[in-house]
């Protein structure tokens, strides 16, 4: 697989609603950052869901290096 495009060295902070499912852009390539627009299209590349568990902001990982998947984990502090 491909490395993803970085789009910011970053955490992206959004507020959640609790139930809701967000479309993190696991190619980096996406225009709405942090979520996916369907560029990554003929890559190996898909959107990751997250499911927000309650009401609130959460940091979603800019940098498409995270451990944690959609969320960020410092994974930017070493590119």
């Amino acid at each position: 697989m491909s490395a993803p495009h970085i789009p910011q060295k970053s955490p992206i902070p959004v507020l959640v609603e609790a139930g809701k499912t967000y479309y993190w852009c696991s190619c980096g390539k996406s225009q709405s950052q942090p979520f996916c627009d369907g560029a990554h299209k003929g890559s190996a590349f898909s959107p990751v869901p997250y499911k927000a568990e309650q009401n609130g902001t959460v940091y979603f990982c800019g940098c498409k290096h995270s451990k944690k998947g959609a969320l960020c984990d410092g994974s930017h502090k070493s590119l």
